[in-house]
């Protein structure tokens, strides 16, 4: 009784909490994103001037990160180590450091996200406050918040924001014990950052789809050509930083070499079409108007800009990417191509980040609940085809194995509290004449754990 009392004890203490934090958080990433849509609307007009100095810009970025940064430059790693407990604080300059390199990525014409600075504003803000609180994993769950507030208020899809935080940090199983906190501040979040300018990106979906054997045919292949995209994605994005960092040592120089290389390229393929995050590929691909190279051209800028050491995310390039693939593949199976598109767009997303719900979840939130049933057929065979690959590259992230690996933790068997300290050692039982030590001869199992 005593330890039901204290959770929800807990559980309000972090519901009042992630409140404030999720308006802060919100806040920040209204200016974030508002800022960002603008330096996004000057270098589609002045892209000529722009891209031919993006090394420059990515040398000035590898300089702050080498003279300010320190740990910051780990970026999203960090929020993995603290849920690790491999480390017991982020710096806060994190977060200018993130924003201004992020907007030096976009600006120059770096094939790049926003969803990366925004999870890690919210976790870096949730991780300071719950660090100073005598509650046992309150900085964890109060990262997780932080982390559901940051993409809420910058997708403004509260509800995929808690479950992207809630399942993105170990994969296989969602992380139950925060989800009342992170509902709080990813609604709260998404609440300010609207007042506060931000728009949210919607597409009604005026398609119909019947479900039947056919049509249920053509939907698992989709999920499984998703789920190939979004693995080949992840696995050239960790290739792709090797292949970088063993071919140019020293940061500075390989930014620069690779940075100038990416922005000439972006200017001589098709005048900056692959810059930026690549929502000009998303409402081309719902109209029909994709390129059947754009998939793969997204995905080879994204990596490359990425690999070289330039900031800001993946999940809005994954997003035009996956949208792209479902046009293309919409006039093969016979679907319209906008519901095409649109389970592209949740699909990739979900394969490369090795999540379920979220996607459908942003299916539901941008294209309406319509066709919540096709997002949940997609999402499902892409989360199982993907190989369990993930952009998310940290050491040591744990990966669940075995069959339990796709169930959440109350399914799976595995407890939501911490496991408990090892078996202290002891020395031998004394033996006797009779043969049997003395535990033995009190009737006590030597083999049992003493705690």
């Amino acid at each position: 009784m005593k330890e039901t009392l204290t959770f929800y004890r807990n559980q309000l203490i972090f519901c009042l909490i992630t409140l404030p934090l999720g308006v802060a958080t919100g806040a920040i990433c209204a200016l974030f994103g508002v800022v960002l849509l603008k330096i996004g609307d000057f270098r589609s007009g002045h892209f000529l001037y722009l891209l031919p100095f993006l090394g420059l810009a990515g040398v000035f970025i590898a300089w702050c990160y080498n003279r300010f940064g320190k740990d910051s430059a780990k970026g999203m790693a960090l929020l993995f180590e603290i849920h690790q407990d491999k480390r017991s604080s982020i710096p806060l300059r994190l977060i200018p450091m993130v924003i201004g390199s992020t907007w030096l990525t976009h600006l120059f014409g770096g094939s790049a996200g926003r969803e990366g600075v925004a999870t890690q504003i919210g976790g870096t803000l949730g991780s300071y406050i719950g660090g100073k609180l005598q509650i046992p994993q309150a900085q964890k769950t109060l990262m997780i918040s932080g982390m559901a507030a940051g993409f809420g208020g910058l997708f403004r899809t509260p509800l995929a924001a808690v479950f992207f935080a809630l399942e993105l940090l170990r994969r296989g199983s969602i992380e139950y014990a925060a989800l009342l906190p992170a509902l709080v501040s990813a609604y709260a979040a998404s609440h300010v950052s609207g007042m506060l300018g931000q728009e949210k990106f919607t597409y009604a979906l005026h398609c119909e789809l019947s479900l039947n054997l056919p049509s249920g045919i053509k939907l698992a292949a989709l999920g499984l050509l998703f789920g190939l995209v979004g693995m080949a994605f992840s696995l050239l994005l960790k290739k792709a930083k090797t292949l970088l960092s063993g071919c140019i040592q020293n940061n500075i120089t390989r930014i620069l070499v690779f940075g100038t290389a990416i922005g000439l390229l972006s200017i001589a393929c098709f005048q900056g079409r692959y810059s930026g995050p690549g929502s000009n590929l998303i409402m081309a691909a719902l109209s029909g108007e994709s390129m059947l190279w754009d998939f793969g051209l997204k995905i080879l800028f994204t990596v490359f800009t990425l690999a070289a050491g330039y900031y800001g995310g993946e999940v809005v390039p994954l997003f035009s990417i996956g949208a792209s693939v479902g046009c293309v593949a919409s006039a093969v199976l016979g679907l319209p191509v906008e519901l095409s598109a649109a389970l592209g767009y949740i699909g990739v997303f979900g394969s490369a980040t090795n999540t379920f719900l979220a996607p459908v979840f942003i299916g539901a939130e941008v294209f309406g609940p319509r066709h919540l049933p096709a997002f949940a057929v997609v999402s499902a065979l892409a989360y199982i085809s993907n190989g369990k690959s993930r952009f998310i590259l940290c050491k040591n992230n744990p990966a669940v194995r075995g069959s339990a690996a796709f169930l959440p933790r109350c399914l799976s068997g595995r407890s939501l509290r911490p496991p408990l300290p090892p078996s202290p050692s002891y020395p031998p039982l004394p033996t006797y004449p009779t043969g049997k030590s003395h535990s033995a001869v009190r009737g006590i199992n030597p083999s049992h754990s003493i705690h």
